[in-house]
């Protein structure tokens, strides 16, 4: 099982961004590396925002965890929708 997260955050532009996101650490390591393209250096974000797999746009986003509207909520997906 994977653990997911919703939750809503306020974007630079002032608008409010839903996302379903999955913590890169959370996910198989083999998913993840099948969506990193090339060799490049690791890219350090600022405290309180995070590089995460959208799970709705199928790609990777960042969270801004600073700016957070209501509570993040927490669950549970079966792992083989990542193989």
């Amino acid at each position: 099982m994977i653990k997911v997260h919703k939750g809503k955050f306020v974007k630079r532009d002032g608008k409010i961004r839903h996302m379903v996101f999955a913590r890169i650490n959370d996910l198989p390591s083999t998913f993840v590396a099948s969506k990193i393209v090339g060799a490049g250096q690791e890219q350090q974000y600022p405290d309180g925002l995070e590089l995460v797999w959208d799970m709705e746009a199928d790609n990777f986003r960042v969270f801004n965890w600073n700016t957070t509207r209501d509570d993040v909520h927490t669950f549970e997906l079966d792992d083989s929708l990542f193989n």
